[in-house]
């Protein structure tokens, strides 16, 4: 007698949700089935205790929910990245979407402490006392009771260092939000940040991507103890026409936004969180963690003399 058994982590039941598992035992008679099923259960018991791929406590990958706006979608989104494995979910005030987020969460089969949540506080709404009553309409939103993460979304229009930080330390001592963030921030208002505030700041998040990739602000990252998390990781579906990127995914049989994606992730102190809407979409950018570049991938990327930058409005400190 032949038994086969097989499961794959990735399913949607949550027997595990991280990478792709494919187990197999063969038996050649019934009394060793018992044997094998407790194996196999073993197996599965050791995979659900893997911990995620982490860049100092944040998930190295996370979903982008920036103009996912139909609710709908957007709970569909999350709720399938989460199933399938996703430990980081990334929103904003500014994205009007964190209902529909919280919506996925509630949905979904991973556990509230399971998962890194972050969401930003918009520019209108960064003096101290909104900063705080903004902040718990978004945590009602999410139907939660903090997040790992609340960002300054710029450093514009109603930031003022003092007050606006001020209100994120106290909402910090009250356990409503576990880490500090900010974004599109350049070293001299990093440096004001962390001379302000009494919590430290936990991650700057920027565009980042081989067209922008930011290399002043990746070294403060290294030497200051910050996580850079990139936005905008496939500049906006540009990376796909780009030939050096072109060339390494033909060699690894990957896609061009995996490729971008796997330079992000194997640097030091760098998350990312592509948004994706499609179920094909949230897959493939999941896969992106199995990719390994070599040595002259990476350096074929570093050296890319090409620069765009697709977020720039205004407002912007550079």
């Amino acid at each position: 007698m032949t038994c086969y058994l097989q499961t794959y982590s990735d399913s949607v039941d949550n027997i595990s949700r991280f990478h792709k598992l494919s187990f197999r035992l063969l038996v050649s008679n019934p009394a060793e089935i018992s044997a094998a099923t407790t194996a196999f259960v073993l197996l599965v018991l050791a995979v659900n205790t893997m911990s995620y791929d982490v860049s100092d406590g944040i998930p190295k990958l996370g979903l982008g929910t920036w103009q996912n706006t139909d609710g709908e979608d957007c709970a569909h989104s999350v709720k399938y990245a989460l199933d399938l494995g996703y430990e980081h979910i990334d929103t904003a005030q500014a994205y009007d979407n964190e209902e529909y987020v919280g919506e996925g969460i509630e949905e979904s089969s991973v556990d509230r402490e399971d998962f890194f949540l972050a969401t930003k506080v918009w520019i209108d709404n960064l003096e101290h006392d909104d900063v705080l009553e903004t902040t718990q309409n978004s945590l009602d939103k999410l139907g939660t009771d903090y997040v790992d993460l609340l960002y300054v979304h710029w450093p514009a229009r109603e930031y003022d260092p003092e007050e606006t930080l001020a209100a994120f330390d106290q909402l910090y001592d009250e356990g409503k939000i576990e880490h500090v963030g900010v974004s599109n921030f350049e070293p001299e208002h990093l440096d004001e940040a962390q001379e302000i505030l009494d919590a430290p700041v936990f991650a700057n998040q920027v565009e980042m991507h081989p067209l922008l990739q930011q290399d002043e602000l990746h070294e403060y990252a290294v030497e200051n103890d910050v996580q850079l998390v990139a936005y905008s990781p496939l500049a906006r579906g540009e990376v796909f026409d780009v030939p050096e990127l072109n060339e390494i995914a033909e060699k690894h049989g990957a896609s061009e936004a995996q490729v971008s994606l796997a330079w992000l992730t194997q640097k030091e102190n760098v998350a990312v969180i592509p948004k994706a809407t499609g179920e094909d979409h949230i897959e493939d950018n999941f896969a992106a963690l199995d990719l390994e570049l070599d040595d002259e991938d990476v350096a074929k990327i570093d050296g890319i003399d090409r620069t765009s930058r697709e977020v720039d409005p205004d407002f912007a400190p550079w």
